[in-house]
């Protein structure tokens, strides 16, 4: 399973997350293999460490890999959770309070960008 964390717009207009997972049902000899999906555009960039940005929603509805860097994330109810190497986080909170996310550690946050066509089913199933 692929650790990713929804960050959406709740029904008070304020951003929240849950935890879950990338849906990977199909594969063979130990592969576990995701829905192929299109995607809009695809991105890199690289944050230096003790990089920040305060309170935004997210641009468009995306997912974000996170390549190298641990980054802390908060939503203006104090709700808050972390992103490690390898963890996916998909963005669908464009309107709303926002969130705002820090690096902690002293590693660059590298992360690729995918711009999800809207209406897209990404395959994210929360942890129960």
């Amino acid at each position: 399973m692929i650790r990713c964390i929804r960050l959406l717009t709740n029904k008070e207009d304020s951003s929240s997350y849950e935890e879950g997972f990338l849906a990977l049902p199909g594969g063979h000899e130990g592969d576990a293999i995701g829905k192929a999906f299109e995607a809009a555009s695809v991105s890199f960039r690289e944050t230096t460490p003790s990089g920040t940005l305060d309170w935004h929603n997210a641009p468009t509805h995306q997912l974000v890999l996170t390549l190298g860097g641990t980054l802390e994330f908060e939503t203006r109810h104090g709700e808050t959770f972390v992103i490690r190497p390898g963890d996916v986080l998909l963005a669908e909170d464009t309107t709303g309070s926002g969130h705002r996310w820090r690096l902690i550690g002293n590693e660059p946050w590298r992360r690729a960008y995918v711009i999800l066509p809207a209406g897209l089913e990404a395959g994210f199933t929360p942890r129960q």
